[in-house]
């Protein structure tokens, strides 16, 4: 049997909720539904032990500890993405009512504290040149270097971002690779050679829909060696669209989907590879919101993985998952 696990959930996302920039979209029932709950019944009926809802700031964080304490199968990390970190330098000293970074970093490490063992990552965290309109590079690289301080501190492995950074993440991390254990470069899209350098560092690579755009993106996930493959959603973002040089790995597999049902054959195994959905204002129980990715579509992810691979899905399967295991519930029976 296939074992999955996410290691990038945004599940504290208001979409999970039913709300769309503030206001419930979801209709077609006597009350306002909320589907968080068949959305988790998805992930774990395709074979899902264990979700890591990620923590982008410090409040994101309290509320994935707080979900994560709801649901066995749910993980959280802690940290301040790279677009939020103007956070550090926001909050404010009571007494002095003047700027703060070390509170904020004392309070995201106070949060890991309470966490427990709910907590499996310091993330996410690190940089993001795409979108230096939120914060600038030079602010971005003095709190990713700070946070490496939290995993000393912690023990606990990383949770990176990196976007467009021409060197600049790898030559942090290689600057700080002695105060952590190990991590994960979530979400990667960057060049082959990039991530020749991330797994040099002993980094693990994570992959998702977003990482399977374009033929160089499939090449490189192609070459990423076995014992350092991770797989994710990212959602409610980065599902695998029509558009991405990946579909084509699926669209023999939802073909033949659609020629089994045509012929009265129960395919629902597979499910997965082409879920029922609906807009999120004519939404009803049963069906995803189209539109909004959720932690289910991991399968595709894996299926992508094995056939550009040229391996067999039980056998990545397997090994994406000890790789899994070992970095981020190296003590946990999931």
């Amino acid at each position: 049997m296939i074992k999955v696990i996410d290691i990038g959930a945004n599940l504290t996302d208001p979409v999970f909720k039913g709300v769309y920039h503030k206001t419930h979209a979801h209709q077609g029932m006597t009350s306002i539904p909320d589907d968080f709950s068949d959305v988790i019944k998805r992930a774990k009926a395709v074979g899902m032990s264990a979700m890591m809802v990620t923590g982008g700031s410090l409040h994101e964080s309290r509320k994935a500890i707080k979900l994560a304490k709801e649901d066995d199968c749910l993980y959280a990390t802690v940290g301040c993405h790279p677009t939020r970190v103007k956070e550090f330098e926001t909050t404010l000293d009571k007494s002095t009512n003047s700027p703060n970074p070390e509170k904020y970093y004392n309070d995201l490490l106070k949060t890991i504290e309470e966490g427990g063992d709910k907590v499996v990552a310091v993330g996410e965290c690190g940089l993001d040149y795409d979108r230096t309109h939120f914060a600038s590079i030079e602010i971005q690289k003095k709190y990713f270097e700070l946070q490496f301080n939290l995993a000393e501190t912690t023990k606990l492995p990383m949770f990176l971002h990196n976007r467009n950074t021409n060197g600049d993440f790898v030559e942090i991390v290689r600057k700080n690779r002695d105060k952590f254990s190990t991590g994960v470069v979530h979400s990667f899209t960057s060049s082959m050679e990039e991530m020749l350098q991330c797994v040099e560092l002993g980094l693990y690579i994570g992959i998702n829909g977003c990482s399977l755009k374009t033929e160089e993106n499939v090449n490189v996930a192609k070459a990423i060696p076995d014992d350092k493959l991770m797989i994710e959603t990212d959602c409610p973002y980065c599902d695998i669209k029509r558009t991405h040089a990946s579909y084509k790995y699926l669209e023999e597999s939802i073909n033949n989907q659609a020629k089994q049902e045509e012929n009265g054959i129960n395919s629902n195994g597979e499910w997965w590879l082409a879920p029922k959905q609906k807009v999120k204002n004519r939404w009803t129980q049963d069906f995803m919101v189209k539109g909004r990715n959720e932690p289910c579509t991991i399968r595709q992810v894996l299926r992508v993985l094995a056939k550009i691979r040229n391996q067999d899905e039980q056998y990545l399967a397997d090994v994406i998952y000890k790789n899994t295991t070992k970095v981020f519930f190296p003590n946990k029976q999931l």
